[in-house]
């Protein structure tokens, strides 16, 4: 008898023991599944506690004239295939072709959905009415990021003081949900990030230095020290500011998948972007930089 008692309790205890590892290789395999990040993923935009996908669909290459050359149905139905594999982050400017097209090409998604983020260029003499018009043409009572489109000169801040005043108006009108500012020159960077007026950044990074903001008060030098944009970058998060990467693809010049794949795995490497931005021109491009994104992802 007392030989069956210890093989019963023996039993028990690797049945106990089985289950138990069961268990936990069941919840190590959950805990797995949840850490998995996606390009599709709805993060967190900095401080705003606005929510976008990882990976935003631009419509602006070269001004928006790639995007526009596709014409109008087809430009509707990239957004539409942009918006059916999860990414719900576009981007705008109302200096781009496609600037009227894009309230057509959305319309009918759900806006809660939706994360849009425009920009306003230069210096419009009634800043409420021309934030207004992007609301009027996007068919939304509020944008959810806008922007100060292309600054490059150092100190732009006091030059801008009254577009920057109109911002803060409209977003106590609830217009806009987030503002911000986006930079082309390194000197125009430092001053977005030293300002506490900026919650939104969209910052030029790529590790091959194609179209990065220079010393220069220029916008379009390609060649640069990167490590400078890096250091901005850091003052940036340290300040809970939002931030999102843009010439991921080198403003359409990696034609080379090697290039591409580069630059994407650099950005998900770096801690500071929440999101970045990429203009596409095809539902192939969409798909190649989802499966890029999240290959990355999983191997960092």
């Amino acid at each position: 008898m007392k030989t069956t008692h210890l093989s019963r309790r023996q039993f028990l205890e690797r049945t106990a023991v089985a289950v138990g590892g069961l268990w936990l290789a069941s919840g190590s395999s959950l805990a797995r599944q949840a850490a998995k990040r996606t390009a599709v993923d709805q993060v967190t935009l900095g401080q705003t506690g606005l929510k976008l996908s990882r990976l935003g669909c631009g419509t602006g290459t070269n001004s928006g004239n790639v995007q526009y050359g596709l014409g109008r149905e087809a430009f509707n139905k990239l957004i539409r295939y942009a918006y059916d594999q999860g990414i719900t982050y576009f981007d705008c400017a109302q200096s781009y072709r496609t600037f009227e097209w894009l309230g057509g090409a959305i319309k009918g998604l759900p806006r809660e959905k939706l994360f849009l983020q425009s920009k306003v260029p230069g210096q419009p003499g009634n800043v409420l009415e021309a934030i207004d018009h992007h609301r009027k043409v996007f068919d939304t009572d509020y944008i959810d990021s806008l922007l100060i489109h292309c600054m490059v000169k150092d100190a732009w801040t006091d030059e801008y003081k009254r577009i920057m005043d109109g911002f803060e108006e409209a977003k106590e009108k609830k217009w806009i949900r987030a503002k911000g500012v986006s930079c082309h020159s390194l000197p125009a960077l430092r001053t977005a990030a030293a300002s506490p007026w900026a919650e939104v950044h969209l910052v030029r990074v790529n590790p091959q230095t194609s179209h990065i903001d220079g010393l220069e008060e220029t916008w379009d030098r390609s060649g640069h020290d990167l490590s400078p944009v890096l250091a901005e970058l850091k003052t940036m998060r340290a300040k809970g500011r939002g931030i999102i990467g843009m010439k991921i693809v080198g403003n359409g010049d990696f034609t080379d998948p090697a290039d591409r794949e580069k630059s994407i795995r650099f950005a998900m490497s770096r801690p500071e972007l929440d999101a970045i931005v990429i203009g596409f021109k095809s539902a192939a491009e969409i798909d190649e930089a989802i499966q890029r994104v999240n290959r990355a992802l999983a191997e960092a």
